[in-house]
């Protein structure tokens, strides 16, 4: 990578990382893996940043590696034996620490790729097309894949919206 191209990719990832962060953290529930997934993106960030630099929209681009990483993961046998519990009270989060437990547990016994499709629409407010370009598949699988997980989390969390909301 020429010295121009690697500012430029400091300088993005410098920009990028609490926000990388977050959405590895969204995603898999906890800070640690989290901190590997990130890595993970940033390492094939650098080794294609010149076709990633040349996208059209570098942060769909990276969000799409993100997601990727965490899906392969999910698919390792290490991931699948060991689960860790899910981290309660991280700083960032407004809701109240009751909520977020409840939530973050339910949104722990989803699939992967539900568990992305409702990060993605609804904790990162992309839209069904963006939603669909960072996970590799239709617009119609965005829509159906976020119907089964909400009517999953509705079973797993009777009665939330009330509780939430009191």
């Amino acid at each position: 990578m020429r010295a121009e191209q690697e500012r430029e990719y400091v300088a993005y990832v410098g920009a990028r990382l609490l926000e990388l962060r977050r959405t590895a953290y969204r995603l898999c529930g906890d800070w640690h893996r989290a901190e590997d997934l990130v890595q993970t993106a940033l390492i094939l960030l650098y080794r294609h940043w010149r076709r990633a630099s040349a996208a059209d929209s570098l942060d769909a681009y990276v969000r799409r590696i993100l997601v990727n990483a965490y899906l392969d993961d999910r698919q390792r046998w290490w991931t699948r034996r060991v689960e860790p519990r899910a981290e309660t009270g991280a700083a960032e989060d407004p809701e109240p620490v009751e909520a977020r437990v409840d939530l973050r547990a339910a949104l722990a016994g989803l699939s992967p790729g539900q568990r992305a499709v409702l990060v993605l629409r609804y904790w990162e407010g992309l839209d069904v097309a963006e939603t669909a370009l960072a996970l590799g598949c239709s617009p119609g699988t965005v829509k159906s894949q976020t119907s089964y997980a909400i009517a999953a989390l509705r079973r797993r969390l009777p009665g939330y919206v009330e509780r939430a909301g009191t």
